[in-house]
């Protein structure tokens, strides 16, 4: 294989990268990122580069950078064995194939580079998109499927085990399509790259106006100073550089609940540069409950659909009860409305806590297998007989619970929300506040999605070699930077992603996976691929979407979801894999319950 002799600006090198220890992370400084959400300190920002950012080429002229490209045959045979076990995606290759849909189109992608990543890549590749890549997150590549990709298939930039600046290198080269600008369509996880163009936009309009290029020491968010960097060398080369990109993107589908709180707040403020599908609340991915937190919402909408109601009806509102004929229709037009409100219904639901979003195939489902899997490949530890403590009970939450539950430990919960501690309370689970069980419990997994949920403080109270980890997107759950600068602190590497901290005078330690970050890719490899084929054919039908109304002006700078009878379709694909034979409705049930034979079955507007 060749070697481009052209290296890519990144403005952190081993010689000033200890110039300053790691700052905590005020609130003023999170708001630098366009009010995104967590953008949390991480101490690996500070590590010498694992590999040389030097992009290469294989022998078909694509580029990439991965560890070792020798492991592509490796990475191939489990490709093969996961495309079985993922019948949505398999699927969209047999229909959508033959057309080629993606002629033309460059996607970028944001997302774990794993094996059923791969599976992804490839159903895009092969509906005609050409493709650059990199994970959204240092730990959860998997080395033999970036590189059976990148000798393969589209061009990739991940490897295990990078460094921050490595991270964002990577980043900007999956976006990055040479001349020509960027990406038709983008893939994201997390809102990383989303957040890197409408920051390079943002520093672009400033450039342009004051000639004042970004300044990394402008702020004192250690992670943001790349990302600073990277746009302001990309400034000195290109001014439009993230203008070219913004003004050829058709769009963005998102796949987590934290790029989705990024883009619907981005949407609130006015600052979403172009349109968005929500992939994460998708059904077969997850459920949106229609949930307005607080009884005037709700008041004020009711009154506003009976004045509707009224009006069409020439009623006044004295004589509306009376001549209420249809209530179907009056209910019917009630949803109709909430489905328009969707936009605000969306938002609100979105802030108000993790008991109106349910995301049963891919979050609860997906962790209740990966989350054993990467404890105990992680520490060998026998969980029954254990005490798990379970930080939150959102979906994520209830996945860990069940899945510590089913083998065998004594679970707690905590919660600061009444809803979800009555869900746990009525599964047999304890809920009680960390305070209360930190020195008697073994394992401690926090899936809040919040900061600062296990500090330093609680940390030295625990027992010796308890496990502490995170399942949640961000690696600020677990207080890292207090327990890295703890004085006398010692941490002993057991292997990668296990750590053992030993405190001073106790030499009492405990057990930290992955570096708090997701210990579920950290230490194993995640979601099975069934679960994630759910995921990412509702990934592949929002691109398709998005790239097949680019010209018709449907999508307008917003967050949309996937309409049903496109969630019932991803089901139905998936059913056969597990046997499943569904019952057909007659044409007279279906008149009976108001809906088409061949479906959707169920309004907008139903909780699953």
């Amino acid at each position: 294989m060749a070697v481009s002799p052209k290296t890519y600006p990144h403005n952190v090198t081993p010689s000033n990268r200890t110039a300053r220890p790691p700052l905590p992370l005020s609130y003023s400084n999170r708001r630098l990122l366009l009010s995104l959400g967590p953008f949390p300190v991480r101490s690996r920002f500070f590590e010498a580069l694992t590999m040389a950012l030097i992009v290469e080429k294989t022998s078909a002229g694509r580029e990439y950078k991965v560890k070792d490209l020798s492991q592509a045959d490796f990475g191939r045979l489990e490709i093969e064995l996961a495309e079985v076990e993922m019948p949505g995606l398999m699927a969209c290759r047999s229909e959508y194939g033959p057309s080629k849909p993606f002629a033309g189109a460059r996607i970028s992608g944001s997302l774990h580079m794993t094996i059923q990543t791969a599976v992804l890549i490839e159903t895009l590749t092969a509906l005609g998109a050409e493709v650059r890549w990199c994970s959204c997150n240092i730990f959860s590549t998997q080395d033999h499927a970036a590189a059976a990709i990148a000798r393969d298939s589209a061009a990739v930039f991940a490897w295990k085990g990078e460094t921050l600046a490595e991270y964002w290198w990577c980043t900007e080269r999956a976006l990055d399509w040479g001349t020509g600008g960027g990406p038709d369509l983008i893939v994201d996880d997390g809102g990383d790259a989303t957040l890197l163009i409408h920051e390079g936009v943002k520093a672009e309009e400033e450039y342009e106006k004051s000639g004042k290029l970004p300044d990394p020491a402008s702020t004192d968010n250690v992670e943001f100073q790349l990302v600073l960097g990277i746009i302001r060398d990309g400034l000195k080369v290109d001014p439009k550089k993230y203008h070219k990109m913004k003004e050829r993107l058709v769009g963005v589908s998102e796949e987590t609940t934290t790029g989705v709180k990024r883009l619907y707040q981005m949407q609130a403020s006015g600052s979403l540069l172009f349109p968005a599908i929500n992939v994460n609340d998708s059904v077969t991915k997850s459920k949106v409950r229609y949930v307005i937190p607080g009884s005037r919402i709700l008041g004020f909408l009711l009154f506003f659909v009976l004045l509707v109601f009224s009006h069409s009806h020439a009623l006044d509102l004295q004589m509306l009860w009376e001549h209420i004929t249809d209530m179907q229709l009056f209910l019917d037009l009630f949803h109709s409305i909430v489905e328009h409100m969707s936009d605000l219904c969306s938002h609100l639901i979105l802030c108000c806590g993790s008991n109106n979003t349910c995301f049963l195939f891919d979050n609860l489902y997906g962790c209740r297998h990966s989350l054993p899997d990467g404890l105990m490949r992680a520490t060998d530890v026998m969980i029954a007989g254990k005490v798990g403590v379970v930080c939150g009970y959102g979906d994520v939450g209830k996945g860990c619970a069940a899945a510590l539950k089913q083998a065998g430990a004594r679970v707690i919960v905590t919660e600061i929300d009444p809803i979800c501690a009555l869900q746990a309370l009525m599964e047999g689970i304890p809920v009680l506040p960390l305070e209360d069980v930190v020195a008697e419990a073994d394992i401690f997994v926090t899936t809040t999605g919040n900061k600062d949920i296990i500090m330093v403080d609680h940390m030295k109270k625990m027992k010796n070699n308890a496990i502490v980890c995170n399942i949640g997107h961000f690696d600020n759950e677990i207080d890292m930077h207090g327990l890295e600068t703890y004085p006398g602190i010692k941490r002993i590497t057991i292997k990668p992603q296990t750590d053992r901290w030993v405190f001073p005078k106790t030499n009492s330690g405990i057990i930290v996976l992955a570096e708090g970050r997701l210990m579920n890719l950290g230490c194993a490899t995640g979601h099975p691929s069934f679960v994630m084929s759910c995921s990412f054919t509702n990934q592949v039908i929002a691109q398709l979407e998005l790239w097949k109304e680019r010209k018709s002006g449907k999508y307008e700078k917003k967050v949309y979801v996937l309409p049903k009878h496109l969630d019932e379709k991803v089901a139905a694909l998936h059913l056969g894999k597990l046997g499943a034979k569904l019952t057909k409705l007659t044409p007279e049930q279906a008149e009976y319950i108001n809906v088409a034979v061949e479906g959707p079955y169920k309004p907008a507007h139903y909780r699953y």
